[in-house]
């Protein structure tokens, strides 16, 4: 038999568990202070009012005799048999909602981002080190939203008014053979090209007040941006890139004939217009410096300019005097000044054109076959180099060549450019081998200087690049001339960049896992103070990239 329970024993148990004596107590205290003034009632009438009470409530639905209590976040709803009508009673919420958990370590814990290779990225500025755990969570999360951007269906629909569509014209000639194609969503975020295109105001990649930045040689700071045409991928590879001068717009085109114009805003990166051009492979398609016009040819007789403004497509057939040599307009070049257009042709020829009339201006010629092209940054003088290295300065004030001079160690030359800064102080030469010479004005043609190289005639390079072996295709410098893009098409992965005027190769990028493919097309962009670097490969895509 179980032992007795003392005294300690019982009352531990009544504070635990209670007794019969105090529940009795506790209900009749309960009972006196709910109803202190209670009147008497007349039990006949009270009782009958307690079997109707009975009555009304057996009468009622299972459902009706509870109401589910969903919190303060959301409103209650009282349904009325007799009426049929749903009230609603809306609890005002704060807009601020405070995080449901915090930690007291974040602000105490310091993370370095200077001394990781991957956390660089994550930086403001070069001197930017040490920041708080609360800093480093809040940059890890921009970081991901600018990689990964907010999809569309996570995003909540405005209401119509607000809603911007892209308005084209869709007038097409049977004479010309164009068309306009719509390959917009149908919630466009971006502003209409006519609309861009009106402001007074440049908007620019990223804001005017900002300058650029001096950057250092070796390491390059470079991050990856959402591609510039997720939105409206290209059919065929990309040809050819170009910036808008002024505003925040790409031009891509290639072989599916097609023009399309991208609003760059670094995370959805919407389209803003296209234009088809049947018939006509594109091959080149510059923007016009002054950001009115879209010049675009293929391997064709003709070409075509493009008004952004009003939207008219027009049709130049052919250069008269010259069908001879120029039975192909699809290699050309806009001088810097936007006032006159070369055109590569054959038998060593390059036809000059006014940009605005299109009418012929000059002939440069040249010995041998002209390989490539580049324009010194003022626009009067145009360099024409031959596939077998001579490189040509023809000057537009005097219609004539005004040096010749030879590329060191030239076999088969493929492409040429000048810095578009400083009076073209530097020159780059590619050839079919994968090298590059870089030449520079002050110091490679010779003269009285401290360090002065070569000659006129037969300049010595400061650098030579050897880092890719197959045929140089691109030669691309930023547009503020601190850095020398050059790629291959033929290879994988086959870019690499040049720091000026320092002319060192950088280590650090791109890297075994960037996602370049061949790299059909390179151009530089952006203007007060942002360096956007576009790469477009044989896949289609345009990788965007931001130098910081």
């Amino acid at each position: 038999p179980p032992l007795p329970k003392d005294r300690e024993e019982e009352e531990l148990e009544k504070l635990v568990f209670g007794d019969l004596d105090g529940f009795k107590a506790g209900l009749r205290a309960y009972e006196e202070e709910s109803e202190p003034e209670a009147e008497e009632e007349d039990p006949e009438v009270h009782g009958d009012h307690n079997a109707a009470k009975g009555r009304d409530l057996a009468a009622l639905q299972d459902d009706e005799l509870f109401f589910i209590d969903a919190g303060p976040d959301e409103a209650l709803v009282r349904r009325d048999n007799d009426d049929d009508v749903e009230m609603t009673v809306a609890v005002t919420v704060d807009d601020e909602v405070a995080p449901a958990w915090e930690d007291s370590d974040d602000e105490r814990m310091m993370v370095s981002l200077a001394s990781h290779g991957r956390m660089r990225k994550l930086r403001d500025t070069e001197a930017d080190d040490y920041v708080t755990g609360k800093e480093y969570a809040r940059r890890l999360r921009r970081q991901f939203e600018r990689i990964y951007p907010v999809p569309n269906w996570a995003i909540p629909e405005k209401s119509s008014s607000k809603r911007r569509r892209l308005s084209a014209s869709s007038d097409s000639s049977a004479d010309s053979e164009m068309e306009i194609d719509d390959d917009s969503t149908p919630t466009l975020s971006a502003a209409p090209l006519s609309a861009l295109l009106a402001s007074s105001s440049p908007l620019t990649l990223s804001g005017s007040s900002r300058k650029t930045p001096k950057l250092r040689p070796e390491v390059i700071d470079i991050a990856r941006l959402t591609d510039a045409n997720i939105a409206a991928p290209s059919k065929s590879a990309i040809q050819c890139l170009s910036f808008h001068p002024t505003h925040p717009l790409l031009l891509t085109s290639g072989l599916d004939s097609t023009l399309r114009l991208y609003h760059i805003d670094g995370k959805t990166n919407p389209i803003a217009t296209s234009l088809h051009i049947r018939g006509s492979a594109l091959h080149t398609s510059l923007i016009h410096p002054s950001g009115a016009s879209i010049v675009a040819a293929g391997r064709r007789r003709y070409f075509h300019v493009w008004n952004l403004e009003s939207g008219a497509v027009e049709r130049v057939t052919r250069v008269y005097g010259h069908q001879t040599v120029q039975r192909s307009m699809e290699r050309f070049d806009i001088s810097p000044d936007g006032k006159h257009i070369a055109f590569i042709g054959s038998k060593g020829t390059v036809q000059i054109l006014d940009a605005v009339t299109n009418q012929w201006v000059a002939t440069a010629n040249v010995e041998a076959q002209v390989a490539d092209i580049s324009w010194h940054p003022h626009g009067e003088t145009l360099s024409v180099v031959n596939t077998v290295g001579e490189v040509y300065e023809y000057s537009l004030l005097s219609k004539s060549v005004t040096s010749v001079w030879r590329d060191e160690g030239a076999v088969s030359i493929s492409c040429i450019a000048n810095s578009p800064v400083q009076d073209a102080r530097f020159v780059a030469v590619g050839s079919s081998s994968g090298i590059v010479n870089i030449y520079d004005r002050r110091v490679s043609f010779g003269g009285k200087g401290p360090g002065a190289l070569g000659t006129p005639t037969d300049p010595k390079p400061v650098k030579t690049v050897e880092s890719i072996v197959t045929k140089i295709t691109s030669l691309e410098f930023s547009r503020d001339g601190q850095i020398l893009c050059l790629a291959s098409r033929i290879k994988k992965d086959a870019l690499r960049l040049v720091h000026l005027p320092s002319c060192t190769i950088y280590k650090n990028w791109p890297t075994s896992v960037t996602p370049l493919g061949k790299v059909t097309a390179v151009k530089w962009g952006g203007n007060g103070g942002g360096i956007f670097l576009a790469v477009g490969n044989e896949a289609g895509k345009v990788r965007l990239f931001e130098v910081r």
